[in-house]
């Protein structure tokens, strides 16, 4: 085996009462890997990151993201995953300057991934659309975030376990920024009276903010309550020649495959 693709890391549909639950077996876990892959001779190690890592502890306003940022964690109000994806990055990253030697690390950082579901046995970031599909959202906080397709992550990993001379590269994979309400119309529009129960209204900020002291979900996205987050794929375009398909389209497979196999009825 001579390249590595590190995609395994815990990410759950609720909120850990302690942060550690998710950072440990993250970190450790590429650490576990790493170690592995070197000690086998693996020559390209390719570790599955997040945009979580990079454009997140910003608060409200237009931000634009590339790979060179990263999360700030001393921000109040960082989600225990974001947090995890943050630590186990930079902890590979410096494992791989102390230890690495020969052996090459390359990072990929999708945002949300969405796409055709094959099982039940599902990503938690499909939740997203699930809960808008079969009305378990009744309104949507003023929050977003860029969305990429299952199959475009899997083709820029197929690419960047590929191309030469990669060592220490990190690419973001990422379609356009999107506000929940945006995922909301993008159903309606598309799926007609399957998006009946899709819900046409906005939670207030103040209502989340209520809400943040009591419900731990209210209270992970608080922060990011009127964020925009672009995170720019320029990077792995140019260098790795990436496309990523129209994130309209990533949506609306997501929800048909969840109403074709019966995980939402309507």
């Amino acid at each position: 085996c001579s390249h590595v693709a590190h995609v395994a890391s815990p990410l759950p549909t609720g909120v850990p009462k302690d942060a550690n639950d998710l950072i440990v077996p993250a970190r450790d876990g590429a650490l576990r890997a790493l170690r592995a892959a070197k000690a086998a001779g693996v020559r390209r190690f390719v570790m599955t990151s997040s945009v979580a890592a990079i454009s997140y502890g910003r608060g409200r306003g237009v931000h634009h993201f590339t790979e060179a940022d990263w999360t700030d964690l001393s921000q109040p109000g960082i989600s225990p995953y974001i947090q995890s994806k943050t630590v186990a990055e930079r902890a590979a990253r410096d494992w791989m300057d102390r230890e690495g030697g020969e052996m090459e690390f390359v990072s990929i950082c999708p945002s949300v991934v969405l796409g055709p579901v094959w099982s039940r046995d599902y990503s938690a970031s499909v939740m997203v659309v699930r809960k808008l599909l079969d009305g378990g959202m009744g309104a949507c906080p003023d929050i977003g975030f860029g969305v990429v397709d299952v199959r475009d992550v899997a083709d820029l990993h197929v690419r960047a376990l590929n191309a030469p001379g990669l060592a220490g590269e990190r690419f973001i994979a990422s379609g356009r920024f999107m506000k929940l309400r945006e995922i909301a119309d993008v159903l309606r529009a598309q799926l007609g009276d399957e998006a009946r129960k899709v819900t046409t209204r906005n939670v207030p900020d103040w209502l989340v903010r209520v809400a943040a002291h009591f419900n731990p979900l209210a209270r992970a996205v608080v922060g990011e309550l009127g964020s925009v987050r672009n995170q720019s794929p320029a990077h792995a375009k140019a260098v790795l020649g990436w496309q990523a398909r129209p994130v309209e389209q990533s949506i609306v497979d997501t929800a048909r495959c969840l109403l074709d196999l019966g995980i939402v009825k309507l």
